[in-house]
Parts: structure tokens; sequence; C-alpha cells
């Protein structure tokens, strides 16, 4: 097995920490998913975890940055975030379009009692974090 290492800031588990008890694990699970994924990506030794504008962030050396969050102004959802720029969101839609829900080029977005496609959703969350070496390709390598 590759050594594989995540290197967390302490201001994101106060972040954790600070979600309601009814959105917390779905939280965590969502983060625990990142993680997982990252460990099977090939050659990925590191990943950072960290905040951006308040949010849970995950880092890669040749990925995009994955974000994630719970809004009080949409209390019932929470979503995984993606940089808008990029064609991730674009091609998630194409891929995964029975699926997922998306919010325009930047998100999925998951209902509290929705049930993770935990598979679709790694497959998400790899070719975000390793996005400089599959941009190129038309469907990201999914």
């Amino acid at each position: 097995m590759k050594d594989f290492k995540t290197i967390t800031n302490p201001a994101v588990e106060v972040v954790f920490n600070n979600y309601p008890d009814f959105v917390r694990d779905k939280m965590l699970h969502l983060r625990a998913l990142v993680i997982e994924a990252a460990k099977e990506v090939e050659g990925l030794t590191e990943l950072e975890e960290t905040l951006k504008w308040g949010e849970p962030s995950f880092l890669t050396k040749n990925g995009s940055t994955i974000r994630m969050d719970w809004k009080p102004k949409s209390p019932k959802q929470y979503a995984l975030y993606f940089k808008c720029t990029s064609r991730l969101v674009e091609t998630f839609k194409i891929v995964f379009h029975d699926t997922f829900v998306f919010e325009g080029r930047r998100a999925i977005v998951f209902q509290l009692d929705d049930r993770l496609p935990k598979e679709e959703l790694k497959y998400c969350m790899k070719a975000a974090l390793m996005y400089h070496k599959v941009k190129q390709l038309p469907t990201l390598g999914i």
C-alpha cells in the first residue's frame, strides 16, 4: 500500500463541529468519501484539508479544489462544490445526468434524506482530485 497522508488545518475540525447535529454526520460522511477517493487515486500521496471561504476544502498538487458545505438558508440540503470554470460539473452532468442534482456549473446538491451513490460520487471526486492530469480527456477519464 502506498504512503498517503492527509494534512489537516485544525480550523476544519471546528467547522465540522459547528454544523447542526442533523447535518454533521452527513458532512462527515462526505468528508470521509473524499479521503477514501483520494487514497484510491494512483500516484496521489498527499491531500490537504483546509478552509476556503470558510468551507471545508480539499486540495491536491494536480487537482482542482473540492469544497463542501451546508448553509442555513437551505437547511434541507448540502453540497459538494467544484471550480465553476473547470469542465468538472458539465462532465458530471453528461456522465451522471440521472444520478445527481446539479447547481449550475459548480455543485452537486444532496437532500438530507438522500442515499449517496458512493461509487459514482467517488468517480466525480477522483476526477477533481486529478483534474489537471485528465482535463484533456473527453469525459475526464470517467
